[in-house]
């Protein structure tokens, strides 16, 4: 059975790696146990993806290394 994290009261973090003229930008919440929320920073009352934290550390290191 999985849970939804309550989203309502978190911190929202605009990724470094967003654009930084407003047009490609996500936003992160970190701290949160096994996942990772991740949103479209225009639309901040659109739809969330929850990503497992594993999944996204191993998206954050590929795009490091620029894969």
């Amino acid at each position: 059975m999985s849970i939804t994290p309550d989203l309502s009261t978190v911190v929202w973090r605009k990724s470094s790696y967003s654009d930084g003229s407003g047009g490609s930008c996500i936003e992160v919440v970190d701290g949160l146990q096994g996942v990772v929320p991740v949103r479209d920073s225009k639309v901040s009352d659109g739809a969330v993806l929850l990503i497992a934290s594993t999944g996204w550390s191993t998206f954050v290191n590929s795009v490091k290394k620029g894969r």
